[in-house]
């Protein structure tokens, strides 16, 4: 999922003041704030968090006790609260592993997963990203022992993909090893295994659901590890991971579902125009261009030198935003990081291909879509897409009132898989 509503701050050059943010955030909510749960960047991956007790992958007055630990705007202070939660959650796991603690295992396991992520998640805005990698590492290791220790376990998959192979994790409803419907869940910009187990996952298995959770390029170990990033032609992705899936005894091939979160919202669309043998896509929340938020408040002079193909002084004028705000740095390091671009002028050019406008009308499967009150990395874009379908459709609007107001619905979960599942057992039958 996408972290920063402050997407670029700052002052460019004695030319130009640069001021630019993510889609529903106002300005001043750049500033420090008083409560973790205010501030742009700690409060949204608190949501996360405190929604994925919902699934057991956190504790919510453990995460309470460790937001009490976060200073105003400090990310180091985040960092450090989290990652320290997370060594005590797996130290926790450890020793319950050693005296065959099962259930207990698992679950330690998992709220140790989800520290290590929501820390990797402040990383980018301290002094020291270079931990980036390692603390990927514990993150993978712990949801690798929790995966192990699900009933039954969940089988890592290598789902081969151009010369290498992607991560898939399969997990399965029972130990029946039947022919079940197969629900595959597609993750954004930033989410984990973690992430896609609390958003879909764990309610696919609850519900007789046989459900594959894989890494694409630019996600999970596919980026750390095989340095493979994001491409627009996600059909190219999701067609080999069809093609071994179908192979599995257990998969009903004709009831086959697509489930994209966060920036899924914009992959599985793009797929289901190309890939035929999906019986059902979800858009949560639909994404119809992903470069939107990128240039919503890009001034003109600066969108007038990528047009012209000023890449120097383009360059020149966001260093010089990133020099002058941490948060303009962080969130640029964050939001590069899976394209494979060191260029600012490269990636901002690049992320003009990620849009539906040609391939939303080619979809022939069922769609639904969601669009969350609040929505505030891509407002209005669900309706876009929505209208651009020539398929059967469906959108379901999540409010505030019933906690399900933001992106993806972090807070409500349980309310989320009851939308997204009572829909998928009356489209697949």
């Amino acid at each position: 999922m996408l972290n920063r509503r402050t997407f670029l701050t700052a002052g460019a050059s004695s030319a130009t003041a640069l001021l630019a943010q993510a889609p529903g955030q106002p300005a001043a909510a750049a500033a420090a704030a008083v409560s973790p749960f205010a501030d742009p960047d700690f409060g949204f991956t608190a949501l996360i968090e405190l929604g994925s007790s919902y699934y057991r992958q956190c504790d919510p007055g453990k995460l309470l006790a460790v937001l009490s630990l976060i200073k105003p705007g400090d990310f180091e202070s985040a960092w450090k609260a989290f990652h320290d939660a997370g060594l005590e959650a797996q130290a926790l796991a450890q020793d319950a592993s050693s005296k065959r603690h099962v259930v207990s295992a698992r679950e330690a396991y998992l709220w140790a997963a989800g520290y290590f992520k929501a820390s990797l998640r402040a990383l980018d805005g301290t002094k020291d990203p270079d931990r980036m990698y390692g603390c990927w590492k514990e993150y993978a290791a712990c949801w690798s022992a929790a995966a192990g220790l699900f009933d039954p376990p969940a089988e890592r998959l290598e789902i081969p993909y151009g010369d290498g192979h992607l991560t898939g994790w399969f997990l399965r409803a029972d130990n029946s090893r039947r022919r079940k419907p197969l629900v595959i869940l597609n993750n954004g910009a930033d989410g984990l295994e973690n992430s896609l187990y609390a958003d879909g996952g764990a309610g696919a298995l609850a519900r007789g659901y046989n459900c594959l959770i894989f890494n694409g390029p630019g996600q999970g170990d596919s980026l750390w590890e095989r340095k493979l990033y994001f491409r627009p032609d996600w059909e190219k992705v999701i067609t080999p991971v069809v093609d071994a899936m179908v192979r599995h005894r257990e998969v009903d091939p004709k009831r086959i579902a697509l489930v994209g979160v966060s920036q899924g919202g914009y992959w599985v669309p793009r797929a289901l125009a190309f890939e035929p043998r999906i019986a059902a896509g979800v858009a949560d929340p639909g994404v119809w261009d992903i470069a939107e938020p990128w240039f919503t408040h890009l001034p003109k002079m600066v969108r007038d030198m990528l047009d012209t193909g000023k890449k120097d002084p383009f360059d020149h004028v966001m260093a010089g935003a990133a020099a002058a705000n941490p948060r303009t740095a962080a969130t640029l390091r964050f939001r590069m990081r899976p394209y494979g671009m060191a260029s600012y002028y490269d990636v901002f050019r690049a992320v003009r291909e990620y849009n539906l406008a040609e391939d939303a009308g080619r979809i022939r499967c069922p769609m639904l879509v969601t669009d969350p009150e609040s929505e505030q990395f891509f407002p209005g874009q669900s309706q876009k897409l929505y209208d651009a379908l020539r398929c059967t459709k469906k959108l379901v609007r999540f409010t505030r009132e019933q906690g399900a107001d933001q992106h993806c619905e972090v807070a409500a979960p349980g309310l989320r898989d009851y939308t997204v599942y009572n829909w998928l057992a009356e489209t697949l039958g």
